[in-house]
């Protein structure tokens, strides 16, 4: 099992240097691990030069098949801790920022105080990344926008409703008013935050039958508030993450409204880790805005 490890590890690390250290073992003793699974499959996985390792064809090719090894044997592992109860076990989670800064820590931290030895492990993304880290099995499951997901055969479960606000720096003639009309915000120099395979403003324009004016692309919200809060242009952000921000922007309701769903992505409730099946259960039961 500790050469299939050993191999994730260092596409993920980026060098066998690295992998090493954090694997706990010497860098020849991860190198023989390496030769040993190539000699197995017989083929080479890694191309090693100065730049750093990179995947070799074969090894690209392979490299699914070896992370469903390692991922079927954390869910050995898993099940055998499930037996002895999930006091130990690891949850991970696939997120993105609103809600891994402003939702997700309360929620981690009610759970905790029941089962105070789990851990939490968070993986960020945007909606495509989360849907793939759950197909993968790099996740249990994922905060998604369930109509982002693409996958048939993936599950959601859809929890909380999440009002989406125009975003304008605060001396902006729009400011003056309480609601900003989508068909004059759509005339503003417009940053829109990239979201993956599904984005809430472009739809939200798309229905109505508007182009915006977008002069910038950007995959963090932080950025976009301090964009704005410069005068760069405009934005629509969802309220989760305009809570508790220090940025000197006005937030204003859009006109017609706009909210987006917040839920979560999984294979399979049945075949979850028990840790991540009780936290699950403790998330519908906190939130029930939508049934």
């Amino acid at each position: 099992m500790n050469r299939y490890r050993a191999v994730v590890k260092i596409v993920e690390c980026g060098g066998f240097t690295k992998a090493a250290l954090e694997l706990g073992y010497t860098q020849s003793a991860v190198s023989q691990m390496v030769q040993s699974l190539e000699e197995e499959l017989d083929t080479v996985l890694f191309v090693r030069s100065k730049k750093g390792v990179t995947l070799t064809p074969d090894g690209s090719e392979l490299m699914p098949y070896i992370k469903n090894i390692c991922h079927a044997y954390r869910e050995l592992m898993e099940k055998r801790s499930e037996m002895e109860g999930i006091q130990n076990a690891a949850i991970r989670i696939g997120t993105f920022a609103s809600v891994s800064c402003h939702w997700l820590p309360g929620l981690m931290k009610g759970f905790k105080e029941k089962f105070p030895a789990v851990s939490f492990q968070l993986y960020q993304g945007d909606y495509t990344q989360i849907e793939q880290l759950v197909k993968e099995g790099s996740v249990d499951f994922g905060f998604i926008n369930p109509q982002a997901v693409t996958d048939q055969e993936l599950k959601t479960i859809p929890l909380k409703k999440d009002p989406m606000l125009a975003v304008l720096p605060i001396n902006h003639p729009l400011a003056a008013k309480d609601k900003i009309p989508i068909k004059e915000l759509s005339q503003e120099p417009f940053i829109l935050l990239e979201e993956g395979s599904l984005n809430e403003p472009m739809e939200y324009f798309r229905q109505y039958g508007i182009k915006p004016n977008i002069q910038y692309i950007v995959h963090d919200d932080y950025t976009i508030m301090a964009m704005i809060e410069k005068g760069l242009g405009v934005g629509i952000l969802s309220d989760l993450i305009l809570n508790r921000v220090d940025y000197k922007n006005a937030v204003r309701k859009l006109e017609p409204p706009l909210s987006r769903t917040i839920g979560v992505v999984f294979k399979d409730q049945r075949i979850l880790p028990a840790a991540s099946r009780h936290f699950l259960d403790f998330l519908t039961d906190a939130y029930r805005e939508l049934e």
